[in-house]
């Protein structure tokens, strides 16, 4: 029996003995978005705040040419992940992405973990968003946003008016994904267009200028470092500089378009993001002798090198940029984060409030109104305790990775579906296969770099506690849930959250079974 990609995911009615106690199938979002916004919400949300704050954090690590050539290696090692996201999603386009894949590859208590850290990390970065537009107001308007002092946490002075920019812009974020997607992807597309222009005249305002010479972004790498190990420390961090292009796979159910043209816009957001992170570190590594800029104690070097060369009309494209990366980063990450608790609502691993609809506008509400709430607390904690979370949320995205990467591999290596494996009539994956087991060494790698002491890129104290107590915190959610989740059966559990019942191809042990009698 073969299954195609709409049997997979198309609305059916319940098969018998698997809708009992689950009740009707839950309803299915509008499909209402179009390629170049889905392009958007990929591209937006892996480049974000980052590329107009951090420049000088990475030219401290790498040097100008370690950073940009981390950043594009980086770059290319998550097209290869980006390349099983690609074949999962035209199987299973259905909210939740990396849950349903979990899933389907390696059963429900995976599936649960899988979102429990995924829905920490979009929702921190999320937070973390809505900080960095009250930094930029912070460094624009410092007599104003530093008023009403409240207190220190982890050496970052808490302000009254700070606090307030970051809700006011979780509110008004949440307020447009409620609404509807059509509408946040629209935005999101047009804010896109404005951050590439506003990059674009940085990068050549800078090269133009008479006042840069190219002898600044010399040294090449930071002296004393070994360039494998510069290059090395700015791969590491790319699952947190790229996180973002999987959101394409939670919003796949809204897809007014065939699933199947996924793969492509994900590789085509990945490209035009390193692309950008290099013009942006190379922008700032000629405006101005880099290690002079790193070795000062500026709060926001970028800003110090791009005004010294253009003065006021640096700030204000820069001031551009960074509102477009933040208010993209803001956006692509509400819709992650709510469709990842969507799909969740769905299997019944957490409340089934979360898998409601609004009304009217057909949006995961509660999804959003939960992530919004969450992170309203967190502007009074401080950026820097905050960013602790955030570099912590990077293994759990890493995590989502090796799922995705095996999960497709599993399926590649069990099936001659040319409807599921995508492949031409007859014949086997071996290609895909190939490309999702280097997916999911590449995952493994990067998680290495992140967790083993001595790595380039291997996470501080703070965040490793964080990393502790919140893998701690979901296995006692899991058990609390265990005996209501032991109510449903796997076939119910699928039905939920892919929308039907699970395409024989992708039933691994019938397929062993299946393989096994054949060979008697």
């Amino acid at each position: 029996m073969k299954a195609t990609t709409e049997q997979s995911a198309s609305p059916a009615t319940v098969p018998a003995g698997i809708g009992g106690g689950v009740g009707e199938q839950p309803e299915r979002m509008a499909k209402t978005l179009k390629t170049h916004w889905v392009w958007a919400i990929a591209l937006g949300s892996a480049v974000g705040w980052g590329a107009f704050i951090l420049p000088t954090d990475w030219l401290a690590m790498g040097g100008p040419l370690g950073a940009i050539s981390g950043f594009l290696i980086g770059g290319a090692l998550m097209v290869l992940i980006a390349v099983s996201y690609g074949f999962l999603i035209k199987t299973f386009p259905v909210s939740g992405g990396e849950l349903a894949f979990a899933l389907v590859g390696f059963g429900r208590t995976h599936a649960f973990f899988c979102g429990w850290f995924l829905t920490l990390g979009y929702t921190c970065i999320v937070a973390l968003n809505a900080s960095a537009l009250a930094l930029l107001f912070r460094k624009l308007m410092p007599d104003v946003v530093q008023q009403g002092y409240l207190y220190t946490v982890a050496g970052w002075d808490v302000y009254i008016v700070e606090v307030l920019i970051s809700m006011v812009a979780l509110a008004v974020f949440a307020y447009l994904n409620i609404r509807g997607t059509a509408l946040s992807g629209r935005i999101q597309f047009i804010a896109c267009v404005i951050m590439l222009i506003a990059v674009a005249c940085i990068l050549v305002a800078v090269i133009a200028s008479p006042q840069v010479v190219f002898a600044n972004a010399l040294p090449a790498f930071p002296e004393g470092v070994n360039p494998i190990a510069a290059i090395a420390a700015i791969v590491a961090i790319a699952p947190w500089a790229f996180i973002g292009f999987d959101n394409v796979p939670q919003a796949a159910e809204e897809f007014d378009f065939p699933p199947s043209k996924a793969m492509k816009l994900i590789v085509l957001a990945l490209l035009a993001a390193a692309l950008l992170y290099a013009a942006m570190i190379a922008a700032v590594a000629m405006a101005a002798p880099w290690q002079a800029l790193v070795a000062g104690d500026s709060a926001w070097g970028t800003a110090d090198a791009l005004t010294g060369v253009m003065g006021g009309s640096g700030m204000l494209l820069l001031t551009i940029g960074i509102t477009m990366g933040v208010s993209t980063g803001l956006n692509g990450f509400y819709v992650s984060a709510s469709r990842i608790l969507l799909g969740m609502g769905r299997a019944q691993m957490v409340p089934k409030m979360f898998a409601r609809l609004h009304p009217k506008y057909k949006t995961p509400y509660v999804g959003v109104i939960f992530v919004g709430a969450v992170c309203l607390i967190s502007p009074w904690f401080g950026r820097a305790a905050l960013t602790w979370v955030v570099d912590m949320s990077a293994v759990g995205v890493t995590v989502a990775y090796l799922y995705t990467c095996l999960c497709a591999f599993k399926i590649f290596r069990t099936t001659n579906s040319p409807e599921i494996a995508g492949d031409l009539e007859g014949t086997r994956s071996t290609s895909k296969k190939i490309l999702s087991a280097l997916g999911a060494v590449t995952a493994l790698v990067f998680m290495a770099l992140l967790l083993i002491p001595g790595s380039p890129g291997v996470l501080g104290k703070e965040s490793m506690t964080a990393l502790a107590v919140w893998t701690l915190l979901g296995v006692v959610f899991f058990l609390m849930r265990r005996k209501h989740n032991k109510t449903l059966s796997d076939e119910q559990v699928d039905f939920l959250v892919l929308g039907g019942s699970r395409p024989v191809e992708t039933n691994f042990k019938a397929a062993r079974t299946a393989a096994s009698q054949a060979t008697k």
